[in-house]
């Protein structure tokens, strides 16, 4: 009796398991191609996922459109072309029932099977179903839609006599209403055990290919450009106009700036490309990704350099170089092998397990880098205070508030993420699902903002760099333990001439800091 119902247990999750995968299931083309794949066994069927996509309604004046063959002529629709199925030679001598194409939303999903008294829920008529339903056993279960009796779409094909294949004619299913559509292909003949499915199906939405999540995506990259192009007129003018006053810091900042418009225009560049012909090249796709992970990389290491305080009050990194160096260059190829998993052809390729492999190793490295910038700026948020460079100080503190503030909406965002997403299992509410990726452009170019207002070229900006008699102040700790070791380490007359030529230095010092202080006041 246990083993029985752990059988019947076993049967009915992967039965119901692999039903959802098919909504999981999102091709990145809406030309999708299928070469030789297998059937899977789901409880009393053999089943293969086709795919799923948000689809908008078919515009009402696309029954005659001026241009039936412009791919914006109003029309959405699911295509098949060169549909083919094998089946093995002795269920070919046996002779085998049809094959059943299935098109339903996302809303209709459980109008498809059934289960008879509670027990597994199947596809194909059982006895059980029968009795209760009026089913014909062995054919697909299927109850019309509420909104229209016609879906979902059950497509019948059917092998001659002993041939080993049979093929699907093309044809088109027109899309009268908006809504997350999932295609699956379904035997429910035991003899088509081992058969095997090729062709493609073409997704059209009515402006075009690309999938309907994410058409909005297009519009938002063509405002991300603009905003990356006004805040670049805006810097390069003022990086123009005062050359001769740059800092080192800033030629970084105009990187981070050039790379963020040369990625958003990329974007763009490949949303209409994928829109006009249904595909992604993966050369293109890599390009895009790759200067994406340098950009992700680039800001990062710049954030860090801040925090540091570099150019303010270090002149190098000294030591940390190679470090920061190193850090950078391990989050470019994590972030680089996450951003090609999920864009360069169909993230769905690779399972849940192995995509939370390349997950991790992302978030590890931000969560490190995020540890390493609070600890860098509380360091030098002390070093500016205990030196009371007001001017410095006020601009350090305004740059952790909004390091703080985009790390506190990163945390809340991802929990939203975490959400969103749990709570819709269906993709059902796929129309928004594009705000989800577009919240981290924006936030990053919020940040980025910030920074290049407060590190904004200016005749001024030499007042802001690192000055010997600061650095000679703000040495980093290693510096100053060995300094410590060799004075206490010296003695007789070298001290005296020690404490001579630090006496004079100190009063330098201390004329030069007093200069420096009232010019600060009188700037304020």
């Amino acid at each position: 009796m246990d083993s029985a119902f752990g059988s019947f247990r076993s049967t009915f999750f992967a039965a119901h398991s692999l039903l959802i995968s098919c909504f999981f299931f999102t091709s990145f083309a809406s030309i999708h191609v299928y070469h030789r794949e297998p059937f899977i066994d789901v409880g009393n069927s053999y089943l293969l996922s086709g795919g799923s996509e948000g689809i908008v309604a078919s515009l009402p004046a696309a029954a005659s459109p001026s241009n039936p063959n412009s791919i914006h002529n109003g029309r959405a629709y699911i295509r098949f072309e060169n549909i083919t199925f094998w089946r093995t030679r002795t269920a070919a001598k046996r002779g085998t029932g049809p094959v059943h194409v299935i098109i339903f939303e996302a809303a209709d999903r459980d109008n498809i099977g059934g289960s008879a008294y509670g027990g597994q829920r199947a596809i194909c008529c059982t006895a059980d179903l029968a009795k209760i339903e009026g089913c014909k056993q062995g054919e697909i279960l299927r109850r019309p839609s509420a909104t229209d009796i016609n879906w979902p779409v059950i497509l019948d094909v059917r092998f001659k006599g002993k041939s080993k294949t049979a093929n699907l004619d093309s044809k088109g299913v027109t899309i009268r209403k908006t809504g997350m559509y999932n295609l699956i292909f379904v035997a429910c003949d035991p003899n088509l055990k081992d058969m095997f499915m090729s062709g493609k199906t073409i997704w059209k939405n009515p402006d075009g290919y690309l999938p309907g999540r994410m058409a909005p995506l297009k519009k938002f990259y063509v405002f991300m450009t603009l905003a990356y192009v006004c805040l670049s007129i805006i810097w390069f003018l003022q990086y123009w106009r005062f050359w001769n006053d740059v800092l080192q810091l800033q030629h970084c900042i105009t990187a981070v700036i050039a790379l963020g418009l040369f990625e958003m225009f990329l974007w763009y560049l490949e949303y209409v490309n994928f829109n006009n012909t249904g595909m992604r090249p993966v050369g293109i796709t890599t390009l895009v990704v790759t200067v994406g992970a340098i950009r992700k990389a680039i800001s990062r290491l710049l954030i860090l350099c801040v925090s540091m305080g570099y150019g303010v009050v270090r002149p190098t990194l000294g030591g940390l170089t190679s470090k920061v160096l190193l850090l950078g260059f391990t989050y470019f190829l994590a972030s680089e092998l996450l951003n090609i998993t999920e864009y360069v052809g169909t993230i769905n390729d690779v399972s849940g397990r192995a995509r939370l492999l390349l997950v991790l190793p992302d978030a590890f490295l931000d969560a490190f880098l995020i540890l390493w910038i609070f600890t860098s700026l509380s360091r030098t948020l002390e070093q500016l205070q205990a030196k009371r460079s007001s001017v410095k100080l006020d601009i350090y503190r305004k740059f952790s508030n909004a390091l703080a503030v985009t790390v506190i909406s990163s945390v809340v965002w991802i929990g939203y993420e975490v959400y969103f997403k749990a709570t819709d299992p269906f993709n059902e509410r796929w129309q928004s699902a594009w705000i989800i990726t577009a919240f981290w452009d924006i936030l990053a170019f919020g940040l980025l903002c910030v920074i290049c207002y407060l590190w904004a070229p200016s005749q001024s900006s030499q007042r802001y760099a690192y000055s010997e008699e600061v650095g000679e102040e703000s040495d980093d700790e290693e510096a100053q333990s060995l300094t410590k070791g060799k004075h206490e380490g010296q003695g007789g007359e070298l001290s005296m001439v020690k404490q001579e030529k630090n006496v004079g230095r100190d009063a330098h010092l201390d004329v030069d800091n007093e200069s420096e202080e009232e010019e600060e006041d009188k700037r304020e």
